[in-house]
Formats: structure tokens, C-alpha cells, sequence
């Protein structure tokens, strides 16, 4: 067996891999990435990139059989799910090697290919599935950066053999399926459930739960129920579906009812990919799940010179968390034991669903379970004027303001342009915005952030501060 000496040996080359190298080498070239899969980030190959590429498909369909709305009349929609799948795949492929070029870089001293795990605290044995070869590493430091994986049920695994398939999958579908059961009614299930749903494909989504989405605000949540509801085919709180495959085919059988379909997707959330990485020989402090319990604003786990970062640590997984985890546990560990605590960005995170959904700063659960006194300001896209003149007028957002300063600690939403509302309104939290403070920001007209200062009005009034509110433009309805 090979024996290697490293003073950072980096398990994981995705996001946070990636910026743990790059933080470890400021401080020493002695520095050892292990990857056993292919290099790439889970956004560039099946996460993010990919999905918003089928998202994009879908948007372009959903547009053409939406243009009567305006007075426009077309011929009809025509999918080419070949084509379709062929672009996914070919842009998909490009933001790949994007990436795979970067570690193509990296001096070839710098990597290892093969299954990293634990043997010993500070001893790790990697096994290189395609040659037999291992290799035993000591490392001064580590990094655990090892991602995570969709949650698959084994059950469903026995039921369904090949016709279950993870997210993942989807994206090297050659043609578009006729039907796809998916399992799920978080994040990753909505997008893919909508998106395949606006490009002709059959689609039933299952959830165990009366959620659907991510927002934890209960009058938000509602309206995600019924919006989404009433596009989306889709059987809440229910928790065992009765499914068997006959053939190539799945059967669901509700209330007496059977639908069939060609997949099932298993879109149900991730976890740590921590599996088989031997954290009983670690000497680390594990919590129930078996995830090492760590410092967020340092990236150490207990008081060892080890280190966790980006979607293992499960707590954001969200690609800018993990490059910056990556970032702050890889230089604490070229620094060790010089530990450095950084600050860490406001929370934001985005559902491309339409409406698309989106939180910023703390959750409106995050605030009830840390007993802060808060206000909230609301406004229905309804009848807001931009809103309405590109027929996107649904949804809602809710901002979250602290009783006694005023300062903005939050906001949750579904509507138009959620993903540039989250930004500024994260930049707001991060800054510790006070309402005042924003209302007195310029505001462009006629925008969907003009939606943003009717909430920050009835928020300001909630609270009880500053100046009587501004008179609306009374001709752009009530969200103006």
C-alpha cells in the first residue's frame, strides 16, 4: 500500500471542494484532493445548471400557449422533447468542462482518484475502485467535502427496479417520457414536476406532507398550496401511495382510481453523502444523523483539525453557501491552528418554480422558534400594476421586520420576479436595513418592486414608525 504525507488532504472536489483547494494552497502547496466520482460540481452536472435549462424549455412553451392571454394567437405548441433533451444535455456538458478544466489544472501531485475513508483519526485509506490500488493518507488536516445525494426509500428501490429514477437522472433522458410520477413536493420536485408538466409530459407529483414548497410563513404556504395546486397535478398527505410496476410501467392507485406512468422520480430532498466514509474510526463528535457537528463560521468540527463544508454539513444546500464554506474551511485549514471566525453572508434562497418562490434573511419559523418580537408587512400581487400588464399578478410577500428598531430581519414570498426581490431584500438583512431606510430608496415606476413598497407601507404602519406613508399612485392599483 502506497503511503502519502499531506498537510491538507480535501475528501470531495465539487463547490465547496473546490474552495477548500484554493483557501488551503494560500497557505501550503501540501495539499492532497480526493475525489471518487467524475470532477464537476452537483450544479453544473445535475443540479442547478441542467434544471434551469429544462426550465427555460418549459418558460419558452408555457409562453407560446399564454399568448392568446395578450391578444396574440398562434398555431399551437409543438415540444420537440428530442431537441429539447439534446440542448439540456450539450449546455449542461459545456458548464461542465468549465469546471473540470479548473481541476485539470491543478498540479497533478494535487489529486487522487479513489473512495476516501476514515481508518484513524487523521488516517484515511483510499481505494481506487478501477485499478484495486490503495493508498493510505495522514493528514495534518482534512476536509470533508463530500456532497450529497438524492434520498432514495428502498422500498421504492424493490417495488419499481430501474423505473424509479433520481433527479439526477433526468438529464440524460434522450427524448421527454409520456408520464412521470414524482415523488417529492420540495424544491427539486416542483421545478422538475412543472417544468416537465409545461412540455407536454403527464405528470402526478406526491406529497407525504400538506406542504409544497420551502416557505414556512402558514398564509404563504396556503396560497403556494393552491397556486402551484391548480397547475400542478398533485395528491398531498400521502405519505404510502400504493404503487406496483407492471411491465415497464408504474401503476398509482388512488382512492380506487389507477394512473400509469413511465418513471417515477425520486425528487424527495438530499442528505450528506457521509455513507462508507468510516466517521466511526474519526474521532469526531457526530450528532444523531451521524453529520459531525461543526462551527458555521469556522468550518471546524469539536476542537479536531478537521473541517466541514458545503452540502455534507446538511445544513444550506445551496451552491453560494457551499463556495463560501468551502472557502472559510479550506484557509482555517492551511492556517490551522490559527482559526479565523468569518461572517457569513445573509441567508437566500430561490425556487424557479412559476411563481417563482423565494426567503431571504430569517424564515418566519426561524423567528417564532427564537422568540423574537416582529412585525410583518404584506402585499398580494393581485392587483399589482406590473404584475397585472404581464399577466404574472399572483402570489404574495411577507417581510419581517424587529418590533423596537425597525430593522428588516426577513421576508418570504411566492410572485413575479422573486429572484431579484430576494436579492435586494438579502442585501437589506445583511446591511441591517431598517424600514425607514428603505422606503426612502428610490423606486422606479411602473416595476414589480413598487409591490416591495407596499409591503415595506403596511410593515412601516405594523411598527408604528417614521413618517405617515407616501400617498400611491392611485391609476396602478392597489400594489403599487
Amino acid at each position: 500500500m502506497q503511503e502519502l504525507s499531506v498537510d491538507v488532504a480535501i475528501i470531495g472536489t465539487g463547490t465547496a471542494g473546490m474552495g477548500a483547494y484554493r483557501g488551503a494552497r494560500q497557505h501550503t502547496e501540501s495539499v492532497l484532493a480526493i475525489e471518487s466520482g467524475p470532477y464537476g460540481t452537483t450544479c453544473a452536472r445535475v443540479g442547478c445548471m441542467p434544471s434551469k435549462l429544462l426550465i427555460a424549455a418549459a418558460e419558452a412553451a408555457h409562453a407560446v400557449a399564454a399568448a392568446p392571454g395578450f391578444g396574440v394567437n398562434v398555431l399551437g405548441v409543438q415540444v420537440d422533447g428530442r431537441a429539447v433533451m439534446q440542448r439540456v444535455r450539450a449546455e449542461r456538458d459545456r458548464f461542465v468542462g468549465f469546471v473540470t478544466e479548473s481541476v485539470d489544472g491543478w498540479p497533478t501531485a494535487h489529486k487522487l482518484r479513489g473512495h476516501a475513508r476514515f481508518v484513524a483519526p487523521g488516517v484515511l485509506e483510499v481505494q481506487d475502485q478501477g485499478s484495486g490500488r490503495s493508498t493510505r493518507v495522514r493528514a495534518a488536516r482534512i476536509v470533508i467535502a463530500t456532497g450529497s445525494e438524492p434520498v432514495i426509500e428502498p422500498r421504492w428501490q424493490q417495488v419499481l427496479g430501474d423505473r424509479l429514477i433520481r433527479n439526477d437522472e433526468v438529464f440524460d433522458w434522450q427524448e421527454l417520457p409520456r408520464a412521470v410520477l414524482v415523488l417529492g413536493a420540495g424544491v427539486i420536485a416542483l421545478e422538475l414536476a412543472q417544468a416537465l408538466h409545461r412540455l407536454g409530459v403527464r405528470v402526478r407529483l406526491i406529497g407525504r406532507s400538506q406542504r409544497v414548497g420551502p416557505l414556512t410563513d402558514p398564509a404563504l404556504q396556503a396560497l403556494s398550496r393552491e397556486i402551484l395546486g391548480a397547475e400542478i397535478p398533485m395528491h398531498l398527505g400521502l405519505a404510502q401511495p400504493d404503487l406496483r410496476r407492471e411491465g415497464d410501467e408504474v401503476v398509482l392507485t388512488v382512492a380506487g382510481q389507477e394512473e400509469r406512468f413511465d418513471w417515477v422520480l425520486a425528487a424527495a430532498g438530499r442528505r450528506p453523502r457521509l455513507q462508507g466514509l468510516g466517521l466511526e474510526l474519526s474521532g469526531l463528535p457526530l450528532d444523531a444523523q451521524g453529520v459531525p457537528l461543526f462551527d458555521r463560521h469556522t468550518g471546524q468540527v469539536g476542537s479536531q483539525p478537521v473541517f466541514i463544508a458545503g452540502d455534507a454539513n446538511a445544513e444550506l444546500q445551496l451552491l453560494h453557501e457551499a463556495a463560501d464554506e468551502g472557502r472559510i474551511a479550506g484557509d482555517n485549514a492551511g492556517r490551522w491552528p490559527d482559526v479565523r471566525v468569518r461572517p457569513r453572508r445573509a441567508p437566500l434562497a430561490v425556487v424557479f418554480s412559476d411563481p417563482q418562490i423565494m426567503l431571504a434573511g430569517q424564515s418566519h419559523a426561524e423567528l417564532l422558534r427564537a422568540g423574537v418580537a416582529f412585525e410583518t408587512g404584506r402585499v398580494s400581487f393581485a392587483d399589482q400594476g406590473r404584475s397585472r400588464v404581464m399577466r404574472k399578478n399572483q402570489g404574495g410577500l411577507h417581510l419581517y421586520a424587529d418590533k423596537d428598531s425597525g430593522r428588516l430581519l426577513g421576508a418570504e414570498m411566492i410572485g413575479p420576479a422573486a429572484e431579484h426581490l430576494g436579492h435586494l431584500l438579502s442585501w437589506s438583512v445583511q446591511r441591517g436595513d431598517t424600514v425607514q431606510q428603505m422606503l426612502d430608496s428610490p423606486f422606479y415606476h411602473p416595476v414589480v418592486e413598487e409591490g416591495l413598497r407596499t409591503a415595506l407601507r403596511d410593515l412601516q404602519r405594523a411598527l408604528r414608525m417614521g413618517p405617515p406613508p407616501i400617498e400611491r399612485c392611485l391609476d396602478c392599483g392597489p400594489g403599487a
